[in-house]
């Protein structure tokens, strides 16, 4: 009996694995073993990589088969693996665009929004004619007679000597870097406006839709750049 006893406590304590319905459990705590998972996706900048590793196929999965692209954002993209039998997928992969900080509804003097224009935006008219502006803005006058809201007069050199007023351009359609730098940069528009200081700022006026067309434009340029791979491709 007391021999029993002992052997039953000793087996009390051994771990074995019991599969059910193809899954594994371990018999001392009846947990539910799960397959091992990715610890840490690898952490890319650019889309160039998501495809370099997708064709590599350096984690020995099947393309077209076994990998899911999600397009969570425009600056950034993960790679999935297919769903386990534990309903699980992997993150294998997140690319995020390596982007600018751009000040956005507050007003910055004008050496500051001049440097913003230049180093965060795709040159365009609209920009070229703002940097105009806030390079000639005499200092000590931003002129807010007859602003409707819409339309603001400021006034700025013209000429080597002569000071004219000048009307602002508004809304402005602009460029700024928020997505992937393989990819055009997606437009939208925004208020331009300026106070006394001289300072100038940028509003959002455009809405969401840029966001939109950013992704649109990662899926097109992966889907040319996978078209052979028949990986799935989601917005």
């Amino acid at each position: 009996m007391i021999k029993q006893a002992l052997e039953y406590l000793v087996g009390l304590g051994k771990t074995e694995i019991k599969e059910i319905d193809g899954f594994k459990y371990a018999t001392n705590s009846c947990t539910k073993l799960t397959d091992p998972v990715v610890k840490e996706s690898f952490q890319l900048t650019t889309l160039t990589g998501v495809i370099d590793y997708v064709k590599s196929q350096i984690d020995g999965h099947i393309v077209g088969e076994d990998l899911t692209i999600h397009i969570k954002s425009p600056s950034t993209v993960r790679v999935y693996s297919k769903l386990n039998k534990d309903r699980n997928r992997e993150q294998l992969v997140e690319a995020k665009a390596i982007l600018p900080r751009v000040e956005f509804n507050s007003f910055l003097d004008t050496e500051d929004f001049n440097i913003m224009l230049q180093s965060c935006f795709e040159p365009n008219t609209d920009m070229q004619t703002m940097l105009k502006i806030v390079g000639n803005i005499k200092e000590e006058t931003v002129q807010n007679t007859g602003d409707d809201g819409v339309t603001q007069t400021v006034t700025a050199r013209t000429g080597i000597a002569r000071v004219a007023d000048v009307e602002l351009p508004n809304p402005v359609e602009l460029a700024p870097f928020r997505t992937f730098p393989e990819l055009q940069q997606p437009y939208s528009k925004f208020v331009f406006r300026m106070r006394t200081g001289p300072a100038a700022a940028l509003f959002e006026a455009g809405g969401t839709g840029w966001r939109v067309n950013a992704m649109e434009a990662i899926k097109e340029y992966l889907n040319e750049a996978l078209e052979d791979t028949k990986v799935k491709i989601i917005l």
